[in-house]
């Protein structure tokens, strides 16, 4: 265990968890925190569960050492809390510092992670803190790894949404793509108090190409691989240690999340992870796993696109499309629900017209329409 730095003031680990991370559930409105979640998504029933196959399983939270100097902050998921946007963030120790991987979703998760790197690592400052993508998930708790000279690294697409995010927060404009932003945090369980403010920190350094970082013996590889599961993510390299920070790109034991998404090129990365000399893969939601889970990603989305192209074809409408297709297994993931988010992307995929922001009402009208087939109402 690290010693504190002298007048450190840092929530103890144990003091954030009964605070209420421990079992949190979250659901489809768990990417962002309070209001914006609500005014972004209406609420869907899940998919009937299929009987033939199993349910997804759970893990706890846990800060592993898998490489030295290399940690993975897995956080806890699956039945019965039912989630899945709990998700997840790393760091590697060098000699005068931390290289922080994403900050979580809020205040209590951002305080508890630090605190377990507090506890059993380092008590070295943050040097930098990179971000996988710009969604509040990923972004929210920077504000509490600031540290004098912290560099704070993206892609471009990301600080320029995370910029009109902050001006939302701080009195200005809606964000075009989340309304009004506000300035304090909800009361959420697991997540925040109440009353905190928010301080959204974007980048001081923008990234577009391959980009390495030494710390240590431990090489760190930045790649934007494109449009994705944003239009601006990164990945995180470890080369030598076979491991790779898949940030949302990496949705494990759950349905992936295709809001702000293009779901092909999607596809296609999945397919070069799978060409990787890559072992590890951690991803932004779900526990670390191997290349079957890459796998199982692809197979989902595989299998949606070619049920959503035959409806799409037919002049089957969204809602009802996603209301209609049973896709196996994956009816048992949790946030099977996203079924229609994600068809919905195909749709506009299949248009000509998906762009980078999520059409709010085409999807409104689509949740709608499934909710009434789904839901067993009168409405047909």
């Amino acid at each position: 265990m690290a010693n504190r730095r002298k007048g450190e003031k840092v929530i103890d680990r144990r003091e954030a968890l009964a605070l209420g991370l421990a079992g949190v559930g979250a659901g489809i409105a768990s990417i962002y925190t309070g209001n914006l979640a609500r005014a972004q998504r209406p609420a869907a029933f899940p998919l009937p569960r299929d009987p033939d196959f199993g349910d997804s399983p759970s893990w706890a939270t846990e800060l592993r050492e898998f490489a030295p100097n290399c940690y993975a902050y897995v956080q806890g998921n699956g039945p019965p809390a039912n989630g899945g946007g709990i998700s997840n963030a790393g760091f590697v120790e060098g000699a005068d510092g931390l290289m922080v991987f994403d900050a979580l979703a809020g205040p209590l998760m951002a305080q508890a992670f630090i605190a377990a790197i507090r506890d059993e690592v380092s008590d070295k400052p943050f040097e930098r803190l990179v971000y996988t993508h710009h969604h509040g998930d990923h972004t929210n708790g920077g504000q509490y790894f600031l540290e004098p000279g912290l560099e704070v690294v993206s892609t471009p697409y990301c600080r320029e949404r995370m910029l009109q995010m902050a001006a939302s927060a701080a009195g200005g404009p809606d964000d075009p793509a989340y309304g009004n932003i506000p300035p304090i945090f909800e009361a959420q369980q697991g997540r925040a108090l109440g009353g905190e403010p928010r301080n959204l920190v974007p980048a001081t350094t923008t990234i577009t190409e391959k980009t390495t970082y030494y710390y240590g013996d431990t090489i760190v590889e930045l790649l934007p691989p494109g449009v994705a599961h944003t239009w601006g993510d990164l990945l995180v390299h470890l080369p030598e240690h076979k491991t790779l920070f898949m940030g949302d790109n990496g949705f494990f034991h759950m349905a992936p999340f295709a809001h702000n998404g293009h779901p092909t090129r999607w596809m296609g990365l999945l397919e070069d992870l799978l060409d990787m000399d890559v072992d590890h893969f951690v991803p932004g939601h779900g526990p670390v796993a191997g290349k079957p889970a890459v796998q199982e990603m692809l197979d989902y989305f595989t299998l949606l696109k070619s049920e959503a192209r035959k409806r799409y074809d037919a002049g089957v409408s969204p809602g009802r499309a996603a209301a209609e297709i049973r896709m196996g297994k994956f009816d048992n993931w949790m946030g099977s629900e996203r079924i229609i988010l994600n068809l919905y992307r195909f749709y506009k995929e299949f248009q000509g017209d998906l762009e980078h922001h999520l059409d709010l009402p085409g999807f409104r009208e689509a949740t709608a329409e499934y909710n009434v087939i789904v839901g067993g109402t009168s409405e047909t």
